[in-house]
């Protein structure tokens, strides 16, 4: 039995409310069922490659060779993937987090949460619009679908104020610290000299998980997205607790098809919260557009000029153009995978389709800006502040401390 045979045997024994069991498989089934346990990346087998492309395909030096053999070092590992991509023989796996997700909806006896990403939408198929994906999830068991673009919304405003008030008019630039956990391990390992132009902020789902749990006290987080780095991005000294669980994309969708869940039957469940602005989040250049719209809304003299980047390589070049003095713009976003997190390894959509569907959903956004859009300014109030500059300048929610 494959590792994929066991892990999708598991899921639906678990999802029955079976146990598992069966000869030598005890240490594969541990890592199925805690993964937090285990490193981000699993061998499936014993490795007898002599050419290590997975050591040659990391960029971060999370993996080396030793005694002929392939270790990885966690704490350099951002979980780009590369690794895993690069591996001909398919012996190393990514973190499955799927049956932990299922143990703790089983088990939690306190509201858990489903946190979807800003690029989910079109990742589950035409039928499976934002309405009735949340009705599916309540079937699963959760007690609500959080849309995190809500909250990339408030760190869209909390981005522009910074850039208003900490760069000069035609001097200074920041590298914005949102969304892509890579970026920031990038930023943070190999460019120090400019890390303090990255602002003290969390990532949306950070800051959706903390909200989550302030507002809804013991409650369970479950974050779902295309990417792999996330299951990173939890373990985080400083950032530990936000996040319960991280799925993929594809992970979620095992779920559906283990439990035959058919969209067309599904009742649909309005409940919009986010504006246009987090929407964008999910492709390359959405955080600059969102910051620079947000900026134009607070001083309309104040001109901010993007640069973008995506994919590890393409980064790595516009931090050293930086780092050499090679300014162009004044603000400046990374995201790791081709094309923004729409291109996530683990994306269930190509990443043309995924960026157009995700125009198309921010395009279809009641609120254009964060400052419009009344689920923010909710959520603040219930937070005990009140106006949004008291929030973002009080709240240790949205920073980090590392």
């Amino acid at each position: 039995m494959t590792f994929e045979e066991l892990y999708r045997r598991v899921l639906k024994d678990r999802l029955a409310g079976r146990e598992t069991t069966g000869k030598g498989i005890r240490k594969k089934l541990d890592c199925l069922l805690h993964p937090e346990k285990h490193p981000l990346v699993w061998r499936n087998e014993p490795c007898d490659c002599t050419d290590a492309k997975c050591v040659t395909a990391c960029m971060f030096q999370a993996l080396e060779v030793k005694d002929g053999t392939v270790t990885l070092n966690p704490d350099n590992c951002t979980g780009c993937a590369k690794c895993i991509e690069a591996c001909e023989n398919k012996n190393l796996t990514f973190s499955h987090d799927a049956i932990r997700a299922v143990e703790i909806l089983k088990s939690s006896k306190t509201p858990v949460y489903a946190l979807m990403a800003p690029a989910f939408i079109g990742q589950f198929g035409k039928e499976a619009t934002p309405e009735k994906l949340r009705s599916a999830l309540k079937g699963m068991g959760f007690a609500g679908m959080i849309e995190v673009a809500a909250f990339a919304d408030i760190l869209t405003l909390k981005e522009g104020l910074e850039f208003c008030e900490n760069t000069e008019p035609g001097n200074g630039f920041q590298l914005t610290s949102c969304c892509c956990p890579i970026w920031i391990s990038m930023i943070r390992k190999d460019f120090q000299k400019i890390a303090g132009h990255l602002p003290a902020s969390v990532s949306p789902m950070i800051a959706c998980g903390r909200i989550a749990k302030a507002l809804h006290e013991g409650c369970k987080t479950i974050f779902i997205g295309p990417c792999l780095a996330k299951k990173a991005e939890i373990r985080e000294p400083d950032l530990v607790g936000a996040i319960d669980c991280v799925l993929t994309f594809e992970e979620l969708q095992d779920i559906f098809e283990a439990l035959e869940v058919d969209f067309k039957e599904m009742e649909a469940d309005a409940n919009e919260h986010s504006a246009a602005a987090g929407r964008m989040y999910a492709r390359t250049g959405g955080v600059s557009q969102a910051v620079k719209e947000c900026v134009d809304s607070i001083d309309s003299d104040r001109e901010l000029k993007p640069v973008c980047a995506s994919g590890v390589a393409n980064c790595k070049e516009m931090l050293q153009n930086i780092l050499d003095g090679h300014i162009n713009g004044n603000f400046f976003e990374g995201m790791a995978c081709p094309g923004g997190c729409v291109g996530g390894p683990k994306k269930n959509i190509d990443t043309e389709t995924g960026t157009k569907l995700v125009d198309e959903y921010a395009e279809e956004a009641k609120y254009r800006t964060p400052g419009e859009n009344p689920y923010v300014l909710d959520l603040i109030q219930r937070l005990g502040f009140g106006t949004v500059e008291d929030f973002l300048a009080n709240s240790h929610i949205l920073t980090r401390s590392l």
